[in-house]
């Protein structure tokens, strides 16, 4: 079988749809190679929160991090874990990202983060706007819950700043928690708000934004994994399948946590993590919260969806190993009571685990992978992926069209860690 599309997207996660999303709408033909089912146990587009809008842009990289993360392994409960592998490229994202803990321009990432996922709400509200995906948005507003006294009145002084940077936080009361969300008693010692909290149902979202482009002409094609490339003289000229060989005009790699490993053979080092995070559901109790929380230290998010509960959190970093752990699970729901202790005895639905594609600095991957004429990458969005996607995916259409892009692109080069490939024909 061949297929010869002007684009070839590989990943049919939400940053690979979005990209054929603008990519059809710059003309000419896209195809979609998703190595699961689309909207399947595989992505994280199945298992998240589908948190989207300003919220929750903070990079991974903070002071002391890498401490907390340590120590963090022996703590089931501990909102974030590394087990530390001295060698390879585990090591050298090591390295980058204790770099970009004390990196002057860190606030300047947090800005682009903010810039991109305003952008990418306002698309997605347009998006949802039509009648198959009306259902998919919901925009709530978000609680932004503190038990440390110090991290309250260190994010409570950050407010004007927010504000300023066009994210619409302000300050809660215990009594004003206690009016917004009159069901939930919180062992909190303060609350931000920020009226733009929305979330995406996910995988709903995902799989209705699958059939719309159907409806548009792009080629989806589900269980078919990338086996290796077609390289002369620095162009990619096929991609071999589990289903058949591809010569796209372009190609665009969008496959989360497997990225590196799809362009291993082109030599192509990204310097890219997966992490893994887990998310429970449950049936939703009648104490629940009416609207998204993010628990600020324990980095746990709380989606509500009808009768259904998600609790979201953990940052492990222990390879490509999608196990569930019952300690870290039972962790997860341990950071949740410490915050919601009253919440009534939950009924769980599914405890499930995804690899989040990390960078060191927070930043996706958006551009040409040099020294190849014709290949993209769109990868690396961690936590935020159902965020950034949307303003993503336009910046790389607007690129592989030619045309001017929204933002500069140049703070999310392929090869700002150093990713060059030789060039080889294969």
């Amino acid at each position: 079988m061949r297929h010869d599309p002007d684009v070839l997207v590989v990943g049919g996660g939400a940053v690979g749809l979005f990209c054929a999303y603008h990519l059809r709408r710059c003309g000419g033909s896209v195809a979609v190679l998703e190595r699961g089912p689309v909207g399947g146990p595989q992505s994280c587009s199945y298992g998240n929160t589908g948190f989207v809008g300003t919220h929750g842009a903070a990079g991974l990289a903070e002071p002391g991090l890498l401490a907390q993360a340590l120590r963090g392994l022996a703590n089931p409960a501990a909102p974030v874990a590394i087990r530390p592998r001295l060698r390879g490229e585990p090591l050298r994202w090591l390295w980058h990202l204790r770099r970009a803990c004390y990196d002057a321009e860190a606030q300047a990432s947090l800005r682009l983060l903010v810039d991109l996922k305003q952008r990418s709400l306002q698309m997605l509200r347009e998006l949802c706007a039509q009648p198959g995906l009306a259902a998919t948005l919901t925009e709530p507003g978000m609680v932004l819950a503190y038990k440390d006294p110090r991290g309250f009145d260190q994010a409570r002084s950050a407010v004007p700043q927010a504000v300023a940077r066009g994210v619409p936080l302000r300050t809660l009361s215990a009594a004003e928690l206690r009016v917004l969300e009159p069901d939930t008693e919180f062992d909190v010692c303060g609350a931000l708000y920020n009226e733009e909290g929305a979330f995406l149902r996910v995988p709903d979202f995902v799989l209705g934004l699958a059939r719309t482009l159907q409806d548009e002409g792009v080629e989806i094609h589900p269980q078919t994994e990338v086996t290796g490339f077609g390289v002369t003289g620095g162009h990619v000229g096929q991609v071999r399948t589990t289903n058949g060989d591809f010569r796209p005009g372009t190609v665009v790699i969008a496959a989360g946590a497997w990225s590196p490993e799809c362009t291993r053979s082109l030599d192509l080092r990204l310097t890219l993590q997966p992490v893994k995070g887990y998310s429970i559901t449950v049936k939703t109790p009648d104490n629940a919260p009416r609207r998204p929380v993010l628990l600020a230290e324990g980095r746990v998010a709380i989606s509500p969806s009808g009768d259904r509960l998600r609790f979201a959190g953990i940052l492990e970093m222990s390879g490509t190993n999608q196990a569930v752990s019952t300690r870290r699970a039972d962790g997860l729901r341990r950071i949740v009571r410490a915050y919601l202790p009253r919440l009534a005895r939950t009924e769980t639905v599914e405890t499930w685990t995804g690899l989040r594609p990390c960078t060191p600095d927070s930043l996706p991957f958006l551009g040409r992978a040099e020294p190849y004429r014709n290949l993209f990458v769109a990868a690396g969005h961690g936590q935020m992926g159902m965020g950034l996607a949307p303003a993503g995916g336009k910046l790389i259409a607007q690129a592989i069209a030619g045309q001017q892009p929204d933002l500069d692109l140049r703070p999310f080069r392929v090869g700002r860690f150093g990713e060059r490939a030789a060039g080889h024909a294969s």
